[in-house]
């Protein structure tokens, strides 16, 4: 298949499951880097047997972390993927037959629309599952990450066209994964809100809990996913209220930001 001047960049550790199917997807990509932050699994060799040039960088947050993988690219244009996240086939034929014109203007960026699998099945309904549009296709000199340790966003001026295909995400093999993606977010969020000195406000904790779960069980359509869809809803919530609650803790007991890093590290969750 002829190549296009185009690097996919995916950051990793320990993701020896799913990182060949993500690189696979891509076979257009004149180059193919992964960004590893010490993983002690197989995804290096994975990684270089099928055909990424592979960097080693401790982990700096998310959105410092795709900036660092941007500076390592040999391309400007670069397609960002999570290790588990993989093109669709009709994707990655209208990525073949887009990227020309794109990269002869001045496009920014481009949206690409995902979709999410969850419990072995993709949602139906929940809205931010089904046709989520992120902007994960950009030129590196029009374009940076936010610098944010969590929820990191790219940033551009100027309009960006947004491609109809889809791209698949397995949300997490299991329940447990989920809960441990949790701490893991919520530590990096609370980190980012103490360096900006954020107000606590406890009192809002309640209000949060249930209005994060109407917002997604109602009116973005969980309900209607059944079972799964109250899940997620559930869990959702249970995001919004735990880093409330830890926010707390990271203010009122100033050591424990140092005692949840030694914990989450020792587990590997920290990154």
């Amino acid at each position: 298949m002829p190549t296009l001047p185009l690097t996919l960049a995916v950051i990793t550790h320990n993701e020896a499951g799913s990182i060949a199917r993500c690189l696979d997807s891509v076979p257009f990509a004149a180059e193919k880097l992964v960004v590893d932050s010490g993983s002690d699994d197989d995804t290096v060799a994975i990684a270089r047997a099928h055909g990424a040039r592979v960097v080693q960088q401790d982990w700096l947050g998310f959105g410092a972390q795709r900036n660092f993988a941007s500076s390592q690219c040999s391309h400007d244009w670069i397609l960002v993927l999570d290790a588990d996240e993989w093109l669709s086939p009709e994707l990655a034929v209208e990525l073949q037959q887009r990227l020309p014109e794109l990269m002869a203007g001045n496009t920014p960026a481009a949206y690409l629309r995902r979709r999410t699998i969850y419990m072995g099945r993709p949602m139906r309904w929940y809205r931010p599952n089904v046709g989520e549009k992120l902007a994960r296709l950009y030129h590196r000199g029009r374009a940076r990450w936010s610098d944010a340790r969590v929820h990191e966003s790219l940033r551009f001026d100027g309009a960006a066209p947004t491609l109809l295909a889809a791209f698949d995400h397995a949300n997490n093999p299991s329940l447990p994964h989920k809960q441990l993606k949790v701490l893991r977010y919520a530590e990096l969020k609370c980190r980012d809100w103490l360096d900006r000195r954020k107000p606590v406000r406890m009192w809002q904790a309640p209000l949060v809990y249930l209005l994060a779960f109407l917002k997604d069980y109602l009116f973005r359509l969980a309900f209607l996913d059944g079972w799964r869809g109250f899940l997620i809803a559930q869990t959702a919530a249970s995001y919004a209220l735990y880093k409330r609650m830890r926010y707390y803790e990271m203010v009122n007991h100033p050591e424990s930001v140092a005692d949840a890093t030694d914990l989450l590290n020792k587990h590997h969750i920290d990154r």
